[in-house]
């Protein structure tokens, strides 16, 4: 039998290049199952120091989509048995596991929901957990301590289509800011809203990344384009990064950004152009992607050119080197990526970091990476063979889960549900990111209440660490906790990424007070950062049409931003309305504009009815 489940992280539509056999085919004939559970972890080729732990396998996980741990350190792991298509009554559930006495390996192990018709994602946090079952985003109540429901599911939106199989929502994340982010693929278009929500008030979406906001109820397309994203997260300075499929593998997440696609074009008919990759290389041998599967030349260079499931590295237990470095499963190569981010004007470079991890297993699928509390690691094997679109038979038995520690690295019993607001706050300033980011989510969960609002208000207002300061700014506005007036502060920062996450809160309900937007001139005309200016662009597509003329004037007159990778098409996207709603007023414009893409641009479009 072969299978090809993991194309739940490819993303074409197109049927699989003919051949006598298939990659997957010649897999199960050269290796029939997967290596035994007993030897699977010791199989694994790892740098000196690191050492890998079957933390759970079949019978007792099978087919695990997608995962988080929560905030005692513990596993969520969706299984997905209804692959490749949706059961009214379906199998699908949610398991909960468990390493109690600190072995590295799972010892409680606890059913929380079954009977889900097409799970691909979970995620857990404000009183309960939120699961992507298509057409669906559920939200279950749970009470504190318990493992289970505390009442129906909510459907928080509805509207997304299966259909797309492999394409579909993934990578449940808590953004800083306090919304739920995922990832959707491009084969199919959904149309998501909450339920009853007429048809032209919905959003459509296809590939890129969403998120929704769990108490304004408001759902948004973040960023549009790529191909089949399946891998989500952020740096210490809130930047978000996603792994993708086919056409690169790794992407800076900006709101408001239109990226390169493999086909077919955006929502908006203006875009004209997307921004590409900031990936320097390929995880693959060159050419087109079809040929980027097995072969010499492509292991040489990574694996393939398929990928799922990101993490940034922000732990204490790894050596220095990793911390900040980008993990990827690489699903033909059985192995796990690794590129190093650098800093490159308003955005990054990624460069290729040696493969961390190889499974010498050719039924290893890596699906998601995430990191432990403790700075070890822990990813999720899908755990069959099978190449492209082989939709008609899967393996149904296996699933396995590992942890990746360094030496030395001790698991410690973790509940953050337990630790005092004092210790929560404190913990804004921990190297360790997986604290700040569980004990920011704990409380917000809690309520924010007065001593702890003053800690935090003085740590944003005069921490000498900015990243202690962004922390402190989050955990204040996801908690409702901040008012304009601070933010307004937060606009003459010392740091750029203060002033830019400043500029992105006064901006996230698409009304920036008139304050804002006067500093918002100022900014776009004195700011020395690519980045700030880079935020002052995508907040302008949260500003109305007839607001933006000024900032965008000021913007369009840095001749510095010509060559920067972002700058210029993130302004023609806010600037593109404008010419639309006012084309003598682009006309005045024109000689303004100092950045030879955008004047290209606005001619264009002006051109157009």
């Amino acid at each position: 039998m072969r299978s090809c489940v993991w194309v739940l992280f490819l993303t074409v539509s197109c049927a699989a290049v003919a051949q006598d056999v298939k990659p997957g085919q010649r897999d199960r004939k050269e290796q029939g199952s997967p290596l035994p559970l007993d030897k699977s972890a010791a199989a694994m080729t790892l740098p000196d120091g690191f050492s890998a732990t079957l933390f759970a396998g079949e019978p007792d996980v099978h087919q695990p989509i997608g995962f988080c741990i929560d905030h005692r350190g513990r596993l969520w792991v969706a299984e997905n048995d209804s692959y490749p298509k949706w059961e009214e009554h379906g199998k699908d559930k949610i398991v909960i596991f468990e390493d109690t006495d600190g072995d590295g390996k799972f010892d409680k192990r606890t059913v929380f929901a079954e009977g889900f018709h097409y799970i691909t994602g979970v995620q857990v946090g404000m009183g309960g957990v939120w699961v992507a079952d298509c057409p669906n985003l559920l939200f279950f109540p749970v009470k504190e301590g318990e493992d289970k429901p505390s009442g129906e599911p909510e459907i928080k939106l509805d509207g997304w289509n299966w259909k797309g199989q492999h394409n579909v929502p993934n990578s449940l994340t808590w953004g800083p800011d306090g919304w739920l982010y995922g990832c959707n693929g491009i084969t199919v278009d959904s149309v998501v809203g909450a339920p009853g929500t007429p048809a032209d008030q919905r959003v459509k979406i296809n590939c890129g990344v969403w998120r929704y906001h769990p108490t304004k109820k408001i759902f948004e397309r973040y960023a549009e384009g790529t191909t089949n994203p399946w891998g989500l997260d952020y740096d210490e300075h809130g930047q978000m990064f996603m792994s993708n499929n086919v056409v690169a593998h790794l992407w800076h997440v900006m709101q408001g950004a239109h990226y390169e696609r493999m086909r077919g074009n955006d929502f908006d008919p203006y875009i004209f152009a997307q921004i590409k990759t900031i990936a320097d290389h390929l995880h693959w041998g060159g050419g087109v992607w079809t040929s980027g599967r097995g072969g010499e030349a492509n292991d040489a260079a990574g694996g393939g050119h398929s990928h799922a499931g990101l993490m940034l590295y922000y732990g204490e237990a790894f050596p220095p080197e990793y911390r900040g470095s980008a993990f990827m499963c690489n699903t033909h190569g059985h192995r796990m990526n690794n590129d190093a981010l650098e800093r490159k004007g308003s955005g990054f470079l990624a460069h290729h970091r040696p493969d961390f991890m190889l499974a010498n297993d050719k039924w290893f699928k890596g699906v998601s990476v995430q990191q432990g509390p403790d700075g070890s690691i822990y990813f999720i094997d899908w755990s069959d063979t099978g190449e492209c679109h082989d939709y008609d038979v899967t393996d149904r038995e296996h699933g396995r889960i590992y942890r990746v520690a360094y030496k030395g690295t001790k698991a410690a019993a973790v509940d953050l549900t337990k630790e005092s607001d004092e210790k929560l706050v404190e913990m804004q300033t921990s190297k360790n990111e997986w604290l700040a980011r569980h004990a920011r989510i704990v409380l917000r969960d809690r309520g924010l209440k007065g001593d702890a609002k003053s800690k935090l208000t003085a740590m944003f207002d005069s921490d000498g660490d900015a990243v202690h300061r962004l922390r402190a700014m989050w955990t204040l506005h996801l908690c409702g906790a901040i008012d304009e007036g601070r933010l307004m502060k937060g606009l003459a920062d010392s740091d750029e990424y203060v002033r830019g996450w400043a500029i992105q809160l006064l901006a996230e309900d698409k009304q920036p007070p008139t304050a804002a937007l006067a500093k918002f001139e100022a900014m776009a005309k004195e700011d020395a950062s690519p980045v700030v200016r880079l935020y002052l662009a995508s907040a302008m597509q949260r500003t109305p049409i007839q607001q933006r003329r000024g900032v965008m004037e000021a913007l369009l007159a840095h001749e510095e931003d010509a060559t920067d990778q972002n700058l210029p098409l993130m302004y023609w996207y806010a600037l593109e309305p404008v010419v639309g709603a006012d084309k003598k007023g682009a006309v005045e414009m024109l000689s303004k504009v100092k950045i030879a893409k955008v004047r290209e641009l606005i001619a264009r479009r002006m051109a157009m009815k």
